[in-house]
């Protein structure tokens, strides 16, 4: 089951392009999705949000080279995770999960070289930003801690 909490943000400055991304994540059932059609509207709301982007799918032609993204998202504490599309365009090498990447790299910033995200490929970035967290071990004054209390 989705966690419908996900905060989603969309940019592309093609209207058609960001409608369709988000029916495809209204289809898998998230619903917080924000499209926006300029770099400067997405700058906005990450740099000036209350609270962080589980997600930002971004159209690499965007920045138009003002800015690197690749760079941006990996070290923003505003952006859990971000998918860079159409990265030939902005010549970036792809990056997804499988890739020789460190772990930081594979879990927060992807990028891939296809032309818009289609549903097979959010179902997957999906999988890994969704997934249910394990339980933590307890501490071992857990049980000290819950007997205390109750």
């Amino acid at each position: 089951m989705p966690n419908k909490a996900l905060r989603i943000l969309i940019a592309d400055e093609q209207h058609f392009h960001r409608m369709k991304t988000e029916r495809l994540f209204n289809q898998l059932g998230y619903h917080r999705v924000a499209p926006v059609q300029s770099l400067v509207e997405m700058l906005t709301l990450v740099e000036y949000g209350c609270e962080p982007f589980d997600l930002v799918l971004i159209n690499a032609s965007l920045a138009g080279g003002a800015l690197d993204l690749f760079g941006f998202f990996l070290d923003n504490r505003q952006v859990h995770h971000a998918l860079i599309y159409d990265g030939r365009r902005a010549q970036l090498p792809p990056v997804s999960a499988a890739a020789g990447f460190p772990q930081k790299v594979q879990q927060r910033v992807q990028v891939s070289h296809a032309a818009q995200p289609d549903l097979a490929s959010i179902q997957r970035l999906m999988a890994l930003i969704d997934s249910p967290v394990c339980e933590a071990a307890p501490s071992p004054d857990h049980e000290w801690n819950r007997q205390r209390i109750g």
